[in-house]
């Protein structure tokens, strides 16, 4: 009952600004500076519960509920690709049945009391906290993103810049979340590491609360319905939420069959959307789309190898590491703050360094820097092998090889994760934006299981030495470095044809209100 009392609330607020709403506010100055400003802070505090757990749940199943290595990450990968996978779906709930700021909101509520099950129920509060949490976080990502595109129209160059400092924002929560991770688990004392995890998704909340005019969608299917059909929308979207929980609980317990069912998906996702481009009647469009198609292509290799941090390279840390720097002991979780410290300050910088080289008349764009993402990628995974080979007598690496194995790992982050969000605007039509954010997110769904696949041909460290596990992370290092760099050479050689495809959509790209009216003509 008090889902349908809020059903009811919500869409009168909705309908009332669908009265008011203009579309022209869109990239306004006023409208995209808000907005973005708003975002930026609730990014913050939305991500310091998930970074909590995306660095300790390994660390947790293994150390106090008895999970072998193998075990926890399989669940970390399944964790990966639920949270990446749900985002597809949550760009075609939102906006749709849900507003996005809506589809938020509730996704918070949802990781609050996933992480009060996870701190309070042993084994049976985690599987159904992470239901729970991953419900919440998996859906509710997206609309964020989507709330922050919306800004701006396809053709303003101020979306890169807007992502590139959302993107600190969240790296900012990441930082906390690691610190706090971190202290806690040098003492063991996760029931009060998971309950802090609630207090960044409660702010989250009450700063969406206190900014939800700013936060209104500008152009979604949703603000073409009105009267019965809209309020029966949102109880659909209402009735999605709650079913959902319960079905990721089940699945979370059968991880071989859940990992291989989310490779299978993606892989009808990947049929789905080049079906989707061929038959697309729009010609730049459809040029657009499979410059799309190809660059998630190569950001898989990318993520695959990414997502490794709370897997097989957080063990790798924890065993074969010498994490004694200066005469203090670091916590796993720390090193991790490498990267968010890489972000939070080069997010800003590299935002200012691009406008200024373009200002210059300089080429930067989507294609380079996803290859140099990659290049990236690969000498972060090359630089380990190189650190094992230089390994003291007990056979830990020193602390400086795994600090520049993740400032590389950042470093390619930079140049591909901001600006893939942002290129959503640039090459999904209008009407498909919501569900393209949401299939390029679950990219990094599909390469979370992959990276669990990746981990588990690692060495085991229970019951063995660093001595005798460092050739096995030796080898496995040199295969996924070099496999990164051929990725990068063959996307290098692409690049000429990629800005082939993107500047010829460019020059017939359809303008955004004949998007709209596309939008509405699809519902």
């Amino acid at each position: 009952m008090l889902w349908y009392l809020y059903a009811y609330l919500i869409a009168k607020m909705e309908i009332g600004h669908i009265v008011n709403a203009s579309p022209q506010s869109q990239s306004s100055p006023s409208a995209a500076t808000g907005g973005s400003v708003a975002l930026f802070f609730i990014q913050i505090f939305a991500t310091l519960g998930f970074a909590v757990l995306y660095s300790t749940l390994v660390l947790y199943a293994t150390k106090r509920l008895g999970f072998n290595e193998s075990s926890a990450n399989a669940m970390m990968g399944v964790f990966g690709a639920f949270n990446y996978g749900l985002h597809m779906f949550g760009g075609y709930l939102g906006g749709r049945f849900l507003s996005n700021r809506n589809l938020f909101i509730l996704g918070m509520v949802l990781q609050v009391f996933g992480c009060y099950l996870i701190a309070e129920m042993g084994v049976l509060g985690l599987y159904w906290g992470l239901a729970m949490f991953l419900t919440g976080s998996g859906l509710n990502v997206t609309c964020l993103n989507m709330m922050l595109t919306q800004r701006f129209a396809p053709d303003d160059e101020r979306r890169e810049s807007a992502f590139l400092w959302n993107y600190a924002g969240m790296n900012l929560g990441f930082f906390l979340g690691f610190t706090v991770a971190g202290y806690y688990q040098l003492s063991g004392d996760y029931h009060s590491l998971f309950l802090f995890a609630t207090i960044g998704n409660v702010l989250a909340i009450l700063i969406s609360l206190l900014c939800w005019r700013t936060l209104a969608d500008i152009s979604t299917p949703l603000k073409t319905h009105r009267g019965r059909p809209f309020y029966l929308r949102m109880l659909v979207g209402l009735s999605v939420l709650v079913l959902l929980v319960p079905v990721i609980r089940v699945l979370l317990t059968h991880t071989e069959l859940t990992s291989s069912s989310v490779i299978v998906l993606g892989l009808v996702v990947l049929a789905w959307l080049t079906m989707l481009t061929l038959r697309h009647p729009h010609r730049g469009e459809k040029k657009r789309m499979a410059a799309y198609l190809i660059l998630a292509l190569g950001s898989l290799v990318f993520w695959s190898l990414y997502q490794l941090a709370p897997m097989g390279l957080m063990l790798f840390s924890e065993h074969n590491i010498n994490l004694n720097v200066w005469g203090w002991q670091v916590a796993p979780q720390w090193i991790q703050n490498i990267n968010t410290l890489v972000i939070v300050v080069g997010g800003p910088l590299m935002a200012w360094l691009f406008n200024r080289m373009r200002s210059r008349g300089r080429a930067i764009d989507i294609p380079a820097q996803f290859a140099a993402s990659l290049f990236c990628m690969g000498l972060g995974m090359l630089v380990l092998p190189i650190g094992i080979s230089l390994a003291g007598a007990d056979g830990l690496v020193a602390f400086k090889w795994i600090a520049l194995s993740y400032l590389l790992q950042s470093i390619g982050e930079l140049l591909i994760s901001p600006i893939g969000y942002a290129m959503i605007g640039k090459l999904a039509p209008a009407r498909y934006q919501g569900v393209m954010m949401g299939c390029w997110m679950m990219v990094t769904g599909v390469a979370s299981v992959l990276a669990g696949y990746i981990s588990g041909l690692m060495p085991q460290n229970v019951g063995s030495t660093p001595v005798a596990t460092n050739p096995g992370f030796s080898s496995v290092f040199n295969q996924l470095g070099w496999g990164s760099v051929a990725t990068g050479v063959v996307l290098l050689l692409l690049i000429p044809f990629l800005r082939k495809l993107i500047g010829e959509a460019q020059l017939s790209g359809e303008r955004p209100a004949e998007g709209l009216a596309l939008a509405e003509q699809a519902e």
